[in-house]
This record gives structure tokens, C-alpha cells and sequence, in this order.
């Protein structure tokens, strides 16, 4: 899209936005856990807890991201999103049941 497009985005640029909205919102998450470090200074320091949060959503960032790039499409997004014990097997390899 250019600054002279008073249209706004193209199909094509919405569809490409939709399909890495999710790694985009886990970005999101992993933002918010970060800025809850920063007040967590004021709090004594940051606790366990959010020591955790900041690892899941790091890990969300990641397997995102590794969708994003395996599959290219967000139609049927995988159950690992929604559940962070389970591991993304690698390319080419089935997942064990």
C-alpha cells in the first residue's frame, strides 16, 4: 500500500494481516508481560508468577511464529495455540496422538 492509496489495504494486504494476526496478538501478550516486569519494580521486584508469564507468552510468541511460517495460513489453526504443554512436531513429522 502506498501513502497516495486513499483506499485503504488491499484484499490481498487484509488476508496476509489476518493470517498473522495470531502471532501478532501473542506478540501483543508477550508486550503486556514484559511492561508487567517493568512496574514489578515498584512492587519489590517481579515474582514468580511473573517470571512465568513472561516465559509462556515467549513460548507462544514461538510456536506462532513457527505456524505462521510452517503453514502460511491460519484456517484451521492448530490446538497447540490453546494449549501450551503440547509441542508443534517438527516439519514433515506426524504428531504423536
Amino acid at each position: 500500500m502506498t501513502h497516495d492509496d486513499i483506499d485503504g489495504p488491499s484484499s490481498a494486504e487484509l488476508a496476509a494481516i489476518e493470517m498473522e494476526w495470531p502471532l501478532i496478538a501473542a506478540e501483543l501478550d508477550l508486550l503486556d508481560a514484559e511492561i508487567a516486569m517493568l512496574y514489578a519494580e515498584d512492587r519489590g521486584g517481579p515474582t514468580v508468577l511473573d517470571w512465568r508469564r513472561v516465559r509462556r507468552a515467549e513460548a507462544a510468541v514461538t510456536r506462532a511464529a513457527e505456524v505462521v511460517a510452517r503453514t502460511g495460513t491460519w484456517e484451521d489453526p492448530p490446538p497447540i495455540l490453546s494449549d501450551p504443554r503440547r509441542r508443534v512436531a517438527p516439519v514433515g513429522v506426524a504428531e504423536a496422538a
